[in-house]
């Protein structure tokens, strides 16, 4: 008896037929996938850390079509002021260390492996409220081109402070 194969070939032998490999992500989860798969090449972004005590630290990794990449640091104390990123889309991936999420009127903890998605405008601040330093991977689709920063009635004082763009 003769099989599809026997009778029209091997498809994967025929590239043209193959749907065409994506040159970046496309969706989400795409995104999400290229965030996990930086975060676990560490050899290649951990030498690139610096930490700076005087104002947060930010390297851009990598751009893509319509994309792009940063590493961050955090020196305990340090936080973004409440913000929303414009436009664009997100995924932070905590790499190492831990950082507080305040957003709306709950508090959340990410420790180091926790991705957070983000839409456009969502608001929030990240603070760096542990005693050690962290490390973060931020993804933005598109590119991000703004960073309104937000009043913040429930932000202590030194929080405020870090809070310029």
């Amino acid at each position: 008896m003769n099989s599809d194969v026997q009778i029209a070939g091997d498809p994967l032998a025929i590239p043209h037929l193959l749907p065409p490999v994506p040159a970046h992500p496309a969706t989400v989860a795409g995104f999400v996938g290229l965030a996990r798969s930086i975060a676990a090449d560490r050899e290649a972004w951990a030498p690139l850390v610096r930490y700076d005590t005087t104002s947060r630290w930010y390297h851009r990794l990598r751009t893509g079509p319509g994309y792009e990449v940063w590493l961050l640091s955090w020196v305990p104390g340090q936080g973004s002021g409440r913000h929303d990123h414009g436009p664009s889309s997100g995924v932070l991936t905590v790499l190492e260390g831990e950082l507080t999420e305040h957003a709306g009127t709950g508090r959340r903890t990410l420790t180091a492996g926790a991705q957070r998605v983000f839409a456009p405008g969502y608001v929030h601040e990240v603070v760096n409220d542990a005693l050690n330093p962290a490390v973060s991977l931020h993804i933005y689709f598109p590119g991000l081109t703004e960073m309104p920063m937000h009043r913040a009635p429930h932000c202590t004082p030194s929080a405020l402070e870090t809070a310029a763009p």
